[in-house]
């Protein structure tokens, strides 16, 4: 009796991986996740921020920059849309913890991850990494100062 695991393109190496995946469809199907956060959310965002300016690159990567240096990248040609932010060496190391959280291809190693869904984390995590990202690139691109930064996050705060 063939169940569409021998002739399936995926080939399972362990339980573990085929356990993963049962876990993964049975919690997407019982727990479905509400989000605010899309495209739009994510672009607005970015672009509230002091210097911030975006540019569609790569063909289908919008990249949104601060004094010429990324600090997100929102990938619109996959469905789910998927986003690229840098974090510090401790959020890095708890993030890829995360189911669908992985280290970025090409600068993984510069702690930059992966979210392969724009709701993988809750909102307020997600402003907060992009925020946090928006300051390390921003400080050693050195546009802006960090009065204006603190002011910038202090008028996001208050529009809570």
């Amino acid at each position: 009796m063939n169940f569409g695991f021998v002739n399936s393109p995926k080939r399972f190496t362990s339980w573990q991986q085929i356990l993963r995946v049962f876990h993964g469809l049975r919690s997407s199907l019982v727990y479905p996740t509400v989000s605010n956060m899309n495209v739009d959310f994510v672009r607005r965002f970015c672009l509230s921020f002091p210097h911030a300016k975006e540019n569609l690159q790569w063909s289908e990567s919008l990249c949104f920059k601060v004094g010429g240096k990324i600090f997100a990248v929102l990938d619109l040609g996959s469905v789910p849309q998927r986003l690229s932010v840098k974090s510090t060496p401790e959020k890095f190391a708890e993030l890829i913890e995360q189911e669908e959280i992985i280290p970025a291809p090409y600068v993984g190693r510069y702690k930059w991850v992966l979210l392969e869904r724009l709701d993988v984390l809750p909102e307020k995590e997600l402003e907060d990494l992009i925020w946090q990202s928006y300051e390390m690139v921003a400080a050693k691109a050195g546009v802006t100062n960090r009065r204006d930064r603190r002011a910038h996050r202090g008028n996001m705060r208050n529009k809570e």
